[in-house]
C-alpha cells in the first residue's frame, strides 16, 4: 500500500494563508537543514527534502496552488508520479539554491542578477557616550571621535600607486563575478558569486598606492558633536545620518549610531518618566508635622508634612520628574517615600523627656513587663486555659 502524503503546508510547516514571501521563507530553511550535501549518506534526510521540495513546487506556484487547495494530491495524480518522480519543470529554485549553495562554497547569496558594480552604502559606525543622570533628564551636547574612512588623496581613491591605474581582472573579464555548475537533484543549477580575486571589483591593481596600501581610503580621526534630547534613557541609540565610512560605487555614506549610557545617582532612581527618591524625616516631623527639604532634579523643594505621617509615606511630586523625550514639554512626577528617622544617640535630657512623652501616650516601654506582671498574678492554671488552641 502506498504511503499517504502528508499535507504541502504541514509540510512547509506555513499556515493554509500564507504569502509566498513565507512559503520561500520556510521551503529555505528546510532545504538547508535537509540537503543531502549537508547531510551524505542520510536517507531520512533526502526524503525529507524531496518531500520539502515537492511541496514548494505546488505551493510557489499559484495556478498549483489553486488546483491543490481545490482537489488536494488528488489534483496531480497521474502524470506527475509521487515523491520519487515529481515533475519539478517550470519551478524557479534558483534563488533558494543560490543561497544554499553559496552557504556551502562560501558564495552567500549569489544565484540572483549580482552587480558589485552597483552603488552600496557605506559602513555604518557605532560608538557609546557616557552622560550623567541630570544630563539625560535636561539634555546635553557631547563631543565623540571616531576613526573616519576618508577618500586617499594620493590616489584619489583608485587604489592605484600615482602614475599606474587598476587593470582589468583576467579572471571575470571585469564582470566582477563568476559563474560555476553545482549538479543537484534538479540537474545543473547555475550559481554566480563574486569574483574572488578582484572582489566583485572587476579591476585588479598591480601596484598599490602606498598611502592607502591599494583600498583607496585611510582612516582618519574625526570629532562630531552630538546633540542629546532631554528625557533620553540609557540604552537608546542616537541616529547621525550620512556621518559614516563613504560609499561604495558613488554609493552615499554610512551612518553613525550612538548608544548613550547614563550613569547611575546616588540618590534618583529613574523608571520610565518618573522619578523615585527616599527622604528621611524626624519622628517630631512626623508625629507634629512640619517642613522638610526634598532634593528633585530641579534643585531642592519645601514639602510640608501632615500631623501623624507614617513611616513609608508616598507623595508625588507632580511635574517634576523626566521630560518626554518626544515632547519635552511634558514631563513625569518625582515620587518620595518619607521614612521616619531613629536618633541612634541621645543626650541623657533628651532620653528623659522621650520616656516622659511615652508614658503621656501609651507607655509602650513597659508594655511587655505590664503583661508579664498580669502572667504571675492569674497564676500557671489559669494560663493554660487561655491557650489559643483551646
Amino acid at each position: 500500500m502506498a504511503e499517504q502524503k502528508r499535507d504541502y503546508y504541514e509540510v512547509l510547516g506555513v499556515e493554509k494563508t500564507a504569502d509566498e514571501a513565507a512559503i520561500k521563507k520556510a521551503y529555505r530553511t528546510l532545504a538547508k537543514k535537509y540537503h543531502p550535501d549537508m547531510n551524505p549518506g542520510d536517507a531520512e534526510a533526502e526524503k525529507k527534502f524531496k518531500e520539502a521540495s515537492e511541496a514548494y513546487a505546488v505551493l510557489s506556484d499559484p495556478e498549483k496552488r489553486r488546483q491543490y487547495d481545490q482537489f488536494g494530491h488528488a489534483a496531480f495524480d497521474g502524470g506527475m508520479g509521487g515523491a520519487g518522480g515529481f515533475d519539478f519543470s517550470g519551478t524557479d529554485f534558483s534563488d533558494i539554491f543560490g543561497d544554499i549553495f553559496g552557504d556551502f562554497f562560501g558564495g552567500g547569496r549569489s544565484s540572483r542578477s549580482y552587480s558589485s558594480n552597483s552603488p552600496m552604502k557605506g559602513n555604518t559606525l557605532y560608538t557609546t557616550v557616557r552622560i550623567s543622570f541630570e544630563e539625560a533628564v535636561f539634555g546635553c551636547e557631547k563631543e565623540i571621535e571616531l576613526t573616519v574612512k576618508e577618500t586617499c588623496k594620493t590616489c584619489n581613491g583608485s587604489g592605484a600607486k600615482p602614475g599606474t591605474g587598476p587593470e582589468t581582472c583576467p579572471k571575470c573579464g571585469g564582470k566582477g563575478q563568476v559563474v560555476f555548475t553545482q549538479q543537484s537533484f534538479f540537474g545543473t543549477v547555475r550559481n554566480v558569486q563574486p569574483c574572488p580575486d578582484c572582489k566583485g571589483s572587476g579591476k585588479i591593481i598591480r601596484d598599490k598606492c602606498p598611502d592607502c596600501r591599494g583600498t583607496g581610503y585611510v582612516a582618519m580621526q574625526k570629532r562630531y558633536a552630538v546633540k542629546i534630547k532631554a528625557g533620553i534613557d540609557n540604552g537608546q541609540v542616537i541616529l547621525m545620518p550620512g556621518l559614516g565610512d563613504p560609499g561604495v560605487n558613488g554609493g552615499p555614506r554610512g551612518d553613525v549610531k550612538v548608544e548613550v549610557s547614563v550613569g547611575r545617582h546616588p540618590i534618583f532612581q529613574r523608571q520610565d518618566m518618573n522619578i523615585y527618591s527616599t527622604v528621611p524625616m524626624s519622628f517630631a516631623v512626623a508625629a507634629l508635622g512640619g517642613e522638610i527639604v526634598v532634593d528633585t532634579v530641579d534643585g531642592k523643594v519645601i514639602y510640608e508634612v501632615k500631623p501623624g505621617t507614617q513611616t513609608d509615606t508616598k507623595v508625588r511630586l507632580k511635574g517634576k520628574g523626566v521630560p518626554s523625550f518626544r515632547n519635552p514639554e511634558f514631563r513625569g512626577d518625582h515620587y518620595v517615600t518619607l521614612v521616619v528617622q531613629v536618633p541612634s544617640r541621645l543626650k541623657p535630657e533628651a532620653k528623659e523627656l522621650l520616656r516622659q512623652f511615652d508614658a503621656e501616650s501609651g507607655n509602650t516601654l513597659n508594655s511587655a513587663q505590664d503583661v508579664a506582671d498580669e502572667d504571675k498574678g492569674e497564676g500557671k492554671s489559669k494560663k493554660k486555659k487561655n491557650k489559643w488552641w483551646e
